[in-house]
């Protein structure tokens, strides 16, 4: 339960056996678990993202209240998670101060600027988001020979498509007053595909890689050989086909239509996603 809402989380990290991690197995994949620490920042920056996103709807109690109570102590939970399953693996590494560097930047980056001009349309951008992350935790788990990493990300993956389902349902709810027509839906679905790579992405990879490799100086040719390296491995674990299917789902299309949009948006998808770190 979270002690701050009353909300009884899914799972619990006390229910995991930490103490079960096979570390040569996980310390055998280094460019995983540079991935996982990433990942573990951008769960942990939640707080942030979660309070703008809160005031952008302010007003609807319903969803104010799911993304406090809810939404947000999942998405917490993830970044614990991960920090613990590395502390456990790489007990050198200095999480709190990786993370801190990283926050101070992250920090700038959150704006509600960066929202969708109308509600239903922002709630298509946050089924985008829901996809990429559940898609993602899905790739890691498939990755990943370590049983403990694989029920984490397991876990973390069926929350996350669970959150795009209330996503997908708070989009209907709006998009029944708004009535954006599919292009409307389309351009906002692509903007934030395209968006979903970004900066942020590459913030936290960066401060993983100046703790990690501090002897480097921010060696940026080092660290996109690696940031490649780990973008071939999530691509090989990836279904961009099961991916595309969540984010048409907004659109409502008819069903005879789907095959002839799904080709290209899979390429679109496959893009973006993987495009390398800068």
């Amino acid at each position: 339960m979270h002690r701050e809402t009353g909300h009884v989380l899914p799972w619990r990290i006390e229910d995991i056996d930490l103490a079960g991690i096979d570390r040569e197995r996980a310390t055998a994949n280094e460019e995983l678990l540079l991935l996982l620490c990433a990942s573990s920042f951008m769960e942990s920056g939640t707080h942030l993202y979660a309070s703008d996103l809160s005031a952008y709807f302010d007003g609807d109690t319903e969803v104010v209240a799911w993304l406090n109570d809810e939404w947000k102590p999942e998405e917490l939970q993830h970044g614990r998670a991960l920090k613990m399953y590395i502390a456990h693996v790489w007990p050198d590494f200095d999480w709190d101060k990786a993370f801190a560097n990283f926050f101070d930047e992250y920090s700038t980056l959150c704006n509600a600027e960066a929202f969708e001009k109308t509600r239903a349309l922002e709630m298509v951008a946050r089924c985008v988001i829901e996809t990429s992350t559940a898609s993602l935790y899905r790739a890691i788990g498939k990755w990943s020979n370590e049983a403990v990493l694989k029920q984490i990300a397991g876990n973390i993956s069926a929350d996350e498509v669970r959150h795009y389902k209330h996503f997908l349902s708070y989009f209907r709810k709006y998009n029944a007053i708004e009535r954006n027509g599919r292009l409307a839906v389309l351009v906002a679905l692509v903007r934030r595909l395209v968006e979903i790579k970004g900066e942020d992405s590459d913030v936290a990879l960066r401060h993983v890689f100046a703790m990690r490799y501090p002897e480097r100086g921010g060696d940026s040719a080092h660290n996109r050989k690696i940031a490649v390296r780990i973008n071939g491995q999530v691509r090989r674990n990836l279904s961009a086909e099961m991916c595309v299917k969540m984010l048409l789902k907004p659109l409502g299309l008819p069903a005879r239509i789907v095959p002839g949009v799904q080709y290209p948006l899979e390429k679109l998808f496959q893009h973006v996603f993987f495009r390398e770190y800068r």
